[in-house]
């Protein structure tokens, strides 16, 4: 029988640059399509970006800053918590901790830019 759990020590997995910044990511296997958690150092500001298919919530841990969410800006700070629905133009301004949560489980290939240049 399989298990039917999963654990993951998030100061051990390796960072990978993301449009935000650095992401560590919980979870992510193929055969999981349930969800990820991600934490996310955002270091400057980060690149807008939407998503076709996946939500995802954001809890901030440190930091203060905005998040711009089809081009209207919000304060954020420590425990500030967004839901971000699939097609919502967003990113993070200024120098933030967060947890990211993308459900289903995030795929690279659900990244999309308006500008056909970024990647």
């Amino acid at each position: 029988m399989s298990k039917r759990y999963q654990m993951v020590q998030l100061d051990e997995v390796e960072a990978v640059r993301c449009p935000c910044g650095f992401a560590k990511r919980a979870f992510a296997s193929p055969e999981n399509k349930t969800a990820t958690l991600h934490m996310v150092d955002i270091q400057s500001d980060s690149r807008t970006h939407y998503h076709k298919k996946l939500t995802e919530i954001y809890l901030v841990l440190e930091g203060e800053g905005e998040m711009e969410l089809d081009g209207e800006r919000f304060p954020v700070r420590p425990m500030s918590a967004v839901m971000i629905q699939p097609g919502c133009r967003h990113r993070a301004i200024g120098k933030l901790k967060i947890i990211n949560i993308p459900v289903p489980a995030f795929d690279p290939e659900d990244e999309w830019f308006d500008d056909e240049n970024e990647s």
